[in-house]
């Protein structure tokens, strides 16, 4: 899924107050402060440094920005001009720098600049960034102004036009008053949907400062339930600008009116008024009480608006609202079966609440926290960065519990299901325990490791409050070009099948009936189907080259290959299953290429029908937005296809109504809306979302804990391959002199890779771990780090390079897309340096294998790291001896680049180390030949006819460490042929003949 921005989206340009135009200045007027001239004042920087900074939801989104001499420039010789074509959301910000004092803006009335108008009746949002420690965790206050003239015009906006974002960070508000004394900087969100251009100029301050912007006045929550004959406490509390005792009176005048509940009969109706005399502190709540009354209905929620009049300040930003709970209806009897529950709710709901319950929005995108209720949104996502400020588990949590206090107002109360892509940890968190990526997973070859970082990333995600993670990819990934490699647990079907144990650490048994503990999340085998297989090339997606592209293979490679995972997923439960973005082109099918979210042959009739599968289908992001025709088309192809909930980050609005006007129109069937509203309610009810719709957050305390990180660091030791190993070099000693250099030593960003913190992940210090260079010395060994390899090398015993890739994700990574397979210069250097100086050792630190080319020969030893995550103690574990290397390679790792794609069971197979290739170290490796080899193979035959599977591993073992002392590093390719088929067969339990192709292998050394 792509990521989601944290600044701003194109939804909320729609529902705001336009603003007025310059007006005369008053004569007692301060004088107008510039914020902005655009003479090169300002430079081009982002955070931490003040300047001028893009953002956008794509790569393609951010505008191009240029200081440009201009003749008709309003206000000096330069005006900011840039160009856009945004498809989600896109922006610019003048950030101060978070080094210095924040700026003090409360003595003007607001803000005004001037606008170059194109005529074309769009809303521009313009927000401020007010309060906090930095511009990057400030509340945003914003409004629009409409581009309904042409030429320059001077547009003012009085701070008392800004609302609070409270769909912004940090969550729940720094104290959701619009200070103005500690002002971070401004932004602009650009038009979405079309290509433009703009200019600005002179962003200034004016005006003496209005009084009633001051003071506001706000109430503790929006959503107030409570049950049946209970009492609503209403906290109305005023706050001023600079926590100064108010100056003048502010009234509040409170009554209740309008609303679903009757008055008299379901409540009594309260009227007054407060009032905060001159001189009250800042700060002073009241509380207004509303009581409910009992009877002896079974029935739904009913809203009973407190509306609420300010004199003197500015008024709450919404109507707050109490609820009287719905109660005695069935489908809220936790002791039926769900079934039953599911049936009776989803005979109530009308046919636009189903379409709501389909209907999955962006966090980040909702224009008003209200949305939530007035559409009855059935689900809420992150994406990739997409979080809360600051970036805690006790604002997630707090987040998470805003969202779903909002579906209390909804007349069935139905609770989110809140959705992120934790994909190795909750790797959105700062501070969440980092497992290795799936590639480094495969390589442990230990399902009980996969299951075990499954049960803690599904621990840490619920006690953030939430139940519904996007993981696991069950992708066969064929092709080390793809940037999605390292989802994939490997290239063998067979290895991604024994891996699926992950699902049951997630979800827990099988009939997910573990699934409402505060500890289990719901997982989703994700791409349905085939996405690994995409030919180089292939893809239409931007500047992609392989990923969302076309997959074309027979029937049969389709099922032995790609669709057996599933198979395997459906047997053990999984909840949900998303499909890929790319096409399928089936041969002989006489379709051609079908993107998978049309394609209702493979969702409906082999997922759902032939392999039964129970749960629902979650569309990826924006992936309807993919198939031919017009958004109607789209709607109707994807949800008859058999997609029960669309992700739709921004689109939420027009997708529910669509979708209601389908099935209206009869080309969607009510049949069919059931099916996917029951399947969505079903694992809402499993989840136990209806009796607990909030965090428990007892497990935050296990957030990244010592128990937690213990198991990423067990995972992160597992997944090293060791490739090479000339004279026995590893494990280090602890006595030797060690040389550290490398761009991946420590980085912990480079380390954990994509998907971490933000969708794209990055390098350096971005969430708390352990990097490998700081690792190696608390193991105790005497180092000297020279990231370039600078530093004199004399004296040193041993050089440990740590080389490989900075962090991408999805067709980001693509090679051709940016991205090769090479080592970067810097790296190469730092290998020929130090390896042409001491004996050394290169880890590879990347999601795919690396090409070393020439450079093998000068190495002493090799390992491929992978992706090991925030635990780096886990590489050190194994570079000194704590623990043996033990794993394999999960994919084959190709000579040049030119030979891929290259895979086991391919024909010709000659690639420089075969799937299944890795060394051990602290193991004596077995003694003998094909005699004890054909010795062994005649005990694994038989451990395979017992059913004694660790018998029958243990001897494979043996016979493929054999097999790899007598081949060294001459590896052709009648040896690599036999020993990757050979770790395929163990893997489908054919044991007996898997030591026979080794003992082939053996015989071709």
């Amino acid at each position: 899924m792509r990521r989601t921005a944290l600044l701003a989206c194109a939804t909320l340009l729609t529902g705001l107050l336009p603003l007025a135009s310059a007006r005369a200045a008053p004569a007692d007027d301060p004088a107008p402060v510039p914020v902005d001239r655009f003479e090169g004042e300002v430079p081009f920087a982002g955070p931490p440094a003040g300047g001028l900074f893009t953002w956008g939801s794509d790569t393609d989104d951010p505008p191009a920005l240029e200081l440009a001499a201009r003749a008709d420039a309003p206000e000096g010789d330069k005006v900011l001009t840039g160009t856009y074509d945004i498809s989600g959301y896109g922006g610019f910000t003048h950030g101060f720098a978070s080094a210095e004092p924040a700026h003090d803006w409360s003595a003007h009335r607001g803000v005004r600049f001037w606008w170059e108008g194109r005529g074309n009746g769009r809303k521009i949002a313009f927000e401020i960034k007010d309060g906090g420690a930095h511009g990057e965790a400030s509340e945003l206050w914003t409004t629009s102004f409409t581009d309904d003239f042409t030429g320059w015009k001077r547009i003012e906006i009085p701070f008392t036009d800004f609302t609070y974002r409270t769909d912004y960070q940090p969550v729940g508000g720094i104290d959701q008053v619009l200070g103005l004394t500690a002002m971070w900087g401004y932004a602009v969100t650009l038009p979405a949907g079309t290509r433009g251009d703009f200019a600005l100029d002179g962003v200034e301050l004016y005006g003496r400062a209005d009084q009633s912007a001051r003071a506001a006045v706000t109430t503790d929550a929006a959503v107030y339930p409570v049950a049946e004959g209970g009492t609503a406490a209403v906290e109305v509390t005023v706050a001023t600008t600079g926590a100064v005792p108010l100056t003048e009176p502010v009234t509040v005048a409170y009554e209740t009116a309008g609303g679903t509940a009757d008055p008299g009969r379901d409540f009594t109706p309260v009227a007054g008024e407060i009032t905060f005399p001159a001189g009250t502190a800042s700060g002073t709540t009241r509380t207004l009480r509303v009581p409910t009354r009992k009877d002896r209905s079974a029935e739904a929620a009913e809203t009973v608006p407190l509306k609420l009049a300010v004199t003197g300040a500015k008024p709450p930003a919404e109507t707050p609202q109490v609820v009287v709970d719905a109660h005695g209806l069935p489908y809220l009897d936790s002791r039926l079966p769900v079934a039953r529950r599911v049936a009776d709710l989803l005979g109530r709901l009308s046919l636009e609440e189903k379409a709501g319950q389909m209907t999955q929005a962006e966090r980040g995108a909702l224009t008003a926290p209200g949305d939530i209720a007035s559409y009855a949104l059935g689900s809420l996502l992150s994406g990739g960065g997409s979080t809360p400020t600051p970036n805690t588990a006790e604002a997630w949590a707090e987040m998470t519990d805003s969202f779903q206090l909002r579906t209390r107002a909804t007349r069935f109360q139905i609770p989110l299901i809140y959705g992120v892509d934790a994909v190795h940890g909750h790797n959105n968190l700062a501070g969440a325990t980092i497992m290795p990526h799936n590639i480094g997973l495969g390589a442990t070859r230990d399902p009980r490791i996969a299951e075990r970082a499954g049960a803690v990333t599904a621990a840490e995600t619920r006690a953030t409050g939430v139940p519904w993670d996007f993981a696991p990819c069950l992708c066969v990934t064929r092709d080390e070009r793809w940037g999605r490699t390292y989802e994939s647990f490997g290239e063998d079907p067979a290895l991604v099948t024994s891996m699926e144990t992950v699902i049951r650490g997630l979800q827990g048994r099988a009939d997910g009936s573990d699934l409402d503990r505060s500890d289990k999340v719901l997982a989703t085998a994700k791409h349905f189907v085939a996405d690994g297989g995409t030919a180089y090339g292939s893809s239409t997606t931007g500047t992609y080259t392989i990923d969302q592209g076309v997959t074309r293979v027979t029937r049969q490679e389709l099922e032995a290959v790609h669709l057996a995972p599933y198979a395997d997923a459906v047997r053990r439960g999984v909840g949900t299953v998303m499909p890929s973005y790319s096409s399928l082109d089936l041969i002989g099918d006489g379709q051609g290429p079908v993107k998978m979210h049309a394609r209702a042959d493979m969702i409906n009739g082999v997922l759902k029908d032939r392999m039964g599968f129970d749960g629902f289908v979650i569309s990826d992001w924006q992936a309807i937005d993919q198939l031919p025709g017009d958004y109607a088309s789209d709607v109707r192809t994807s949800v008859n296809a058999g997609l029960d909930m669309i992700m739709v980050p921004y689109a939420y609005r027009d997708f529910r109504a669509t979708l209601a006007d389908e099935v209206r129109a009869g080309r969607v069937s009510e049949r069919r809306i059931d099916d996917a509203v029951a399947r969505i309610l079903t694992q809402k009810f499993r989840l136990g979302l209806f009796e607990k719709p909030y965090a428990d957050t007892r497990g935050i305390a296990r957030i990244g804990s010592a128990a937690h990180r213990a198991v990423a660091r067990d995972a992160a030791a597992a997944s090293q391959v060791l490739l090479k190993n000339a004279g026995g070099l590893l494990p280090l000693k602890k006595t030797q002199k060690v040389y550290v250099a490398g761009s991946n030593a420590d980085d912990i960003g480079n380390q954990s890779g994509g998907w971490t913190i933000t969708w794209q992940g990055a390098s350096g210090d971005i969430t708390p771990g352990t990097t490998i260079l700081e690792a190696m010395r608390g193991a105790g060994g005497d180092l000297t780090y020279s990231r370039d390899a600078s530093a004199p090398l004399a004296g040193h015993d041993v050089g440990v390079v740590v080389v490989g890739e900075t962090p991408y994700a999805e067709g980001m990574g693509d090679v051709g897309n940016g991205h090769d397979l090479e080592l970067s210069a810097a790296d190469r250097a730092a290998v020929d340096k130090v390896c042409g100086a001491v004996r050394c050792v290169v880890l590879v630190v990347s999601g795919r294998p690396q090409l070393l080319g020439d450079r093998l020969g000068d190495i002493d030893a090799l390992v491929a790291s992978w992706l090991p995550g925030t635990e780096g103690d886990g590489v050190a574990d194994v570079l000194y001896g704590r623990r043996p290397f033990t794993g394999q390679l999960p994919l084959t790792w190709p000579r040049t680049e030119a030979q891929l794609p290259v895979n086991v069971g391919d024909a010709s197979y000659d690639p420089q180390y075969p799937y299944g290739w890795g060394l051990t170290t602290l193991t004596a490796v077995p003694e003998g030949g094909v005699a004890t080899l054909k010795a062994l193979g005649r005990a694994a035959a038989a451990a395979e006819r017992a059913g004694a599977d660790a018998t029958g591993r243990a001897l494979v073992t043996k016979a493929r460490l054999i097999v790899q002392r007598q081949a060294g590093q001459e590896i052709t390719a009648a040896v690599a042929k036999p020993f990757a088929d050979a770790d395929h067969l163990l893997l489908t339990g054919k044991y007996g003949k898997a030591v026979a192709k080794l003992t082939e292998a053996y015989r071709a050394v």
